[in-house]
């Protein structure tokens, strides 16, 4: 088989945690940072005789995700219980939904360079998250390694949305930039803070191969225990070569599931893979079918935002899609629509220099942000970074920082070079015999000897002029 093309075939399924303020089936609040144990009841806890019942608000909200995705909405859904048994799960089941789920097929499009790339949404179904489990003592790392195992309970029973594809993904990248988009999606419709490293938002991969042209699909394996998008694309990646070494080898892949070590690059595997019948769903005899209204469903398409998708594509013609992109992805096309001045420009502070120095964006007030933009080229380059990251402060204004000119008189940077230049013969010599990288040696220099208020264009031109003379 050596010799091959092969095609990646990938799948997600995503875990999203709803912010509600009360958790999935019963009144507890939903704050699992909080001292373990401290939002338990009864329901959430499994005692005998304790009903659920349904949250109003995560259903409003998984129907506004589902219409974002492209969805049905099904007239009438049903909750299941999915049975497993695990220290943090006291029901000894899920309440989820199966074969009747509140978000049927759907579709969602990511924007590509080279055209829209559309991932079919297979479901979206509402569910209730498991609680923690904390491993303490021993080697650390999984319950193996522990000496006992604590179970905090605050998090059982969270409204939790599971979003599952197509296997239309056809790489780590496609995957990691469908992600991207899809939380940028989430946060904007407001049903989730949606952070992979406070586990709000949470993906699994199911990852096969097969021959370029072969249209079924073979045997696949489901990555876990990643958190963060490039983590997701690596560990891809590393079940990509797996897979194909051992086609190559002669050998067939076995269905199972693996944790990906982002500090070694390992797979190692967990267990194998459940399939639906392992976990016996049946209908959650305690709660009645869901029958959204024809009015909420409307409501919720009404109050969608323009997506981050649709915004990029109205954003390329004018700033090419890198950048569009890069802006929707990260939350700035919004301060960058109420920023004037050059949009490329402000495009790339937004991107580069807000984004370096941890602004929120939303605390930035455009019309000052503009100013500073404007003036980039006149303004000293430390002053315009520390105003920069000064520009989220409540009540910013650019004028004291516009007050700060740079150096550009040439009467009084000439002499200063002359001196820069006697005082470094050797370096000189160096850039006349062709070493010219040498010149950000001699603006460096300039720069320090006036405090990084110096004009770095017109230090350029004269450090030039005076070198080729």
């Amino acid at each position: 088989m050596a010799g091959l093309s092969w095609e990646p075939v990938i799948g997600l399924e995503i875990h999203v945690q709803l912010k509600t303020r009360t958790k999935m089936f019963c009144a507890c609040e939903v704050a699992y940072f909080d001292t373990p144990n401290s939002h338990t009841c009864p329901v959430c806890l499994a005692h005998p005789g304790a009903l659920p019942v349904a949250n109003a608000k995560a259903i409003e909200y998984t129907v506004k995700l589902g219409l974002a995705l492209g969805c049905e909405i099904a007239p009438r859904a049903l909750f299941h219980r999915k049975n497993y048994f695990y220290p943090d799960l006291p029901k000894g089941y899920q309440i989820s939904q199966y074969d009747v789920p509140l978000c049927g097929k759907g579709a969602f499009t990511v924007p590509e360079p080279e055209g829209d790339r559309v991932v079919g949404i297979t479901r979206a179904h509402l569910e209730e998250d498991a609680a923690k489990n904390v491993h303490v003592g021993g080697t650390g790392g999984r319950i193996g390694g522990a000496a006992h195992t604590n179970v905090d309970f605050n998090r059982g029973g969270t409204p939790l949305v599971e979003i599952v594809t197509e296997p239309d993904l056809r790489s780590s990248d496609e995957a990691k930039r469908f992600l991207q988009l899809l939380r940028r999606t989430i946060v904007e419709l407001g049903i989730s803070d949606a952070e992979m490293e406070k586990g709000t938002l949470r993906v699994d991969a199911n990852v096969s191969v097969r021959e370029r042209g072969e249209t079924g699909y073979r045997t696949r394996a489901e990555l876990k225990n990643m958190n963060s998008f490039n983590f997701i694309a690596r560990g891809i990646d590393a079940e990509i070569e797996r897979q194909i070494g051992v086609w190559e080898g002669g050998g067939e892949v076995v269905q199972q599931t693996f944790d990906f070590d982002a500090a070694t690059g390992k797979l190692t595997p967990r267990r194998a893979k459940e399939e639906a019948d392992d976990y016996r769903y049946f209908p959650e005899p305690d709660l009645v079918p869901v029958e959204p209204s024809a009015e909420l469903v409307e409501r919720a398409r009404a109050e969608l935002p323009e997506l981050p998708g649709t915004r990029v594509r109205r954003l390329e013609p004018e700033l090419g899609f890198d950048l569009a992109e890069g802006l929707v992805a990260s939350g700035r096309d919004r301060l960058f629509a109420r920023t004037p001045g050059d949009r490329r420009a402000v495009a790339n502070v937004l991107m580069n220099e807000l984004a370096g120095a941890g602004v929120d964006p939303d605390a930035v007030d455009g019309d000052e942000l503009g100013k500073l933009i404007e003036a980039r080229n006149r303004v000293p380059r430390p002053v315009f970074a520390d105003a920069i990251a000064r520009s989220g402060d409540e009540g910013f204004s650019a004028d004291p920082f516009l007050a700060e000119e740079a150096t550009s008189d040439v009467a009084e940077l000439g002499p200063l070079i002359d001196e820069i230049l006697a005082a470094n013969a050797g370096q000189v010599a160096a850039y006349r015999s062709g070493k010219e990288g040498l010149l950000g040696f001699f603006v460096g220099q300039v720069m320090k000897r006036t405090d990084g208020k110096a004009d770095p264009r017109v230090v350029n031109e004269l450090l030039r002029a005076k070198l080729s003379a």
